[in-house]
């Protein structure tokens, strides 16, 4: 599993047919990796990914997630939506990659527009959360900000269901190694964190499994 396993990986959290995990590559832009992966095993080693959705989540929003779960918070507001039947979002992040940075780095889109990447946490039915992850084609506004165009068919779309416990190790050990890496970082005497700019690379994608881990 060594081997195998990610080297930017803090942690993981397996699903049927999908995984998400926490990669420790964006902390220096101030961002949490998230990658949501699902796989198909019957298909031939190499083509059993079947989506795949990057999401980059601001790292003060990450502690802020982490102080509503440690305070209860989280579980009263997931609480009250589940008695209501609400299934609005508890959380939603949205962002993207414009596409002049696309072309920039060689990755344009074959329609030319921006590629849209939309995270959310939804109550869940049969488990507490569901997280669902989708990328597709977006467009870039007057303020820079990315806005989908995908309506309600995304490229890529991933769904995970995780129960509190599974959803807090994910936020809480990102966290851990989020603090880690800043306490590092001023230890070697960086002015500065973290630069205020978006990577210039795409991300390598998670590697596909030899077998369901669930």
């Amino acid at each position: 599993m060594d081997k195998e396993r990610n080297t930017h990986q803090i942690v993981r959290k397996d699903g049927k047919g999908c995984f998400v995990e926490s990669l420790n590559d964006a902390f220096s832009i101030g961002r949490c990796h998230l990658a949501f992966a699902a796989y198909d095993l019957n298909r031939p080693v190499g083509e059993r990914q079947t989506n795949l959705v990057h999401i980059y989540l601001d790292c003060g929003e990450l502690l802020e997630l982490c102080r509503k779960a440690e305070s209860g918070e989280l579980l009263l507001r997931l609480q009250d939506k589940k008695q209501k039947g609400d299934k609005t979002p508890l959380y939603q992040c949205m962002g993207g990659t414009s596409a002049e940075k696309l072309r920039r780095i060689g990755r344009p889109r074959l329609d030319g527009k921006s590629l849209s990447r939309i995270f959310q946490l939804l109550p869940g039915n049969k488990s507490d959360f569901l997280l669902v992850a989708d990328s597709g084609p977006g467009e870039t506004d007057e303020k820079g900000l990315i806005v989908p165009r995908f309506g309600k068919q995304p490229e890529n779309h991933v769904v995970i269901s995780l129960s509190m416990g599974h959803f807090c190790e994910l936020l809480l050990l990102t966290r851990a190694h989020y603090l880690a890496w800043l306490t590092a970082s001023y230890s070697r005497g960086e002015e500065k964190a973290f630069p205020t700019q978006e990577p210039e690379q795409i991300p390598t994608e998670p590697q596909e499994p030899e077998m369901a881990m669930f």
